[in-house]
């Protein structure tokens, strides 16, 4: 199992320089993963939101060896063609590190009505969809230069627990990046149905996020692949180092 740190890129963290040094000493401290949130606003408390692919830029520059990526997407409120071209350049700048995480975003964070972007869960899927086909098809060769990665970056899929769609989607790509599971006998089903769909045993991830000092034992029987810390809503620069120094364990 894989240990990442996750964190929104709000307050403290919106400025990029402390964002990469933290990337930094987080491979230093020999964890594996350095991911940050995709955000135009946020809910209260949040004021403060630094964009993620300025912020993942300086992470790839201040990093060799840690995997990379914004966890997650909403492709629904993005332009894709525009997301290929940045995603394409993360890949080379960081020597084949991006993780592309996607989902249909949420609601609840002030980021869609008042910048007049869709608000209906059933269109945010059939964009997503869409934006997921085209992506790829961006990668494949309709742009250049390529991302380093071939095929494509791997893609890890976002659903919230019991949600059944986005598990089916997850399946179509590389992980399933599972939000709000109860417990790790919810993930040792999804373990499960990932094997049955998935007879050829080809690799998957399984992915979920966890506060700090989680127990991971049981997690990792169950079948996670990535565990990633995450901070709330107000991480600080201090509190995210501290538990960087810690180290993955």
């Amino acid at each position: 199992m894989k240990r990442g740190i996750d964190v929104g890129l709000f307050g403290e963290l919106a400025d990029p320089r402390v964002a990469a040094r933290l990337a930094a000493r987080a491979e230093e401290r020999g964890w594996d993963g350095f991911f940050v949130w995709d955000h135009i606003a946020y809910r209260a408390p949040v004021r403060a939101v630094a964009d993620p692919w300025v912020a993942l830029a300086a992470v790839a520059c201040a990093t060799s060896r840690v995997r990379i990526g914004a966890l997650v997407t909403p492709l629904s409120r993005r332009r894709v063609h525009k997301v290929a071209r940045e995603t394409a350049t993360l890949d080379l700048l960081s020597s084949g590190r991006l993780i592309f995480g996607a989902g249909l975003g949420s609601a609840r964070n002030n980021e869609l009505e008042p910048f007049g972007e869709v608000s209906d869960p059933r269109e945010r899927a059939r964009l997503l969809d869409q934006g997921l086909d085209s992506l790829t098809g961006y990668w494949s060769g309709e742009f250049e230069p390529l991302p380093v990665q071939q095929p494509r970056p791997p893609v890890w899929i976002a659903g919230e627990w019991p949600n059944r769609r986005p598990v089916r989607r997850a399946l179509r790509y590389d992980g399933l990046f599972a939000i709000g599971l109860p417990g790790p006998g919810e993930l040792a089903g999804l373990a499960a149905e990932v094997r049955q769909a998935r007879p050829d045993g080809g690799p998957f991830d399984l992915i979920t996020e966890l506060p700090p000092d989680t127990d991971l034992g049981p997690w990792e029987r169950a079948g996670l692949t990535w565990a990633v810390t995450f901070f709330g809503l107000e991480p600080t620069e201090a509190l995210v180092r501290a538990v960087i120094d810690a180290g993955p364990g």
